[in-house]
């Protein structure tokens, strides 16, 4: 890398700092996809699907950080903080109106750890409404 010019620290001093991998950094709540160990979706978040997967992800990795998405409301962040908190893991909410992300929450390290799969898949709920459409569907299907 050369020596910075004048245009080099305006720019800077305008801009802030030049950061590498932009558009990841703004989907992952300020960090990058090389260093997250599990990253749960906002509905997750919300829904508490996720929470035992981070808890294991935390006894494992005691040295990480949680990075929070500020978007969320407070009453559906009280587990996952609760559980920061458990482990004695720090955690940042972060709220950056400039960009749009579905991510709801990250637990992250400092530098790369390159797990291949960071995201915690759904596992399909049966709700009681699919039940009942169901059983009425087999009513139905028999006085047809």
């Amino acid at each position: 890398m050369g020596k910075k010019n004048v245009d080099d620290y305006l720019t800077e001093g305008i801009y802030g700092p030049k950061e590498t991998k932009q558009s990841e950094r703004e989907q992952f709540l300020g960090t990058i996809r090389e260093r997250i160990v599990i990253a749960l979706t906002k509905g997750q978040v919300m829904s508490d699907k996720g929470i035992t997967k981070l808890d294991e992800a935390m006894q494992k990795n005691k040295k990480a950080k949680l990075l929070i998405n500020g978007d969320v409301s407070y009453k559906f962040l009280k587990e996952e903080k609760a559980l920061a908190k458990k482990h004695d893991i720090p955690y940042t909410e972060i709220t950056n109106k400039n960009a749009e992300t579905d991510i709801g929450a990250v637990l992250t390290y400092d530098y790369a750890i390159d797990k291949e799969h960071i995201f915690i898949e759904d596992e399909p709920v049966k709700e009681k409404n699919q039940e009942a459409d169901t059983f009425f569907s087999k009513i139905k299907r028999w006085f047809s």
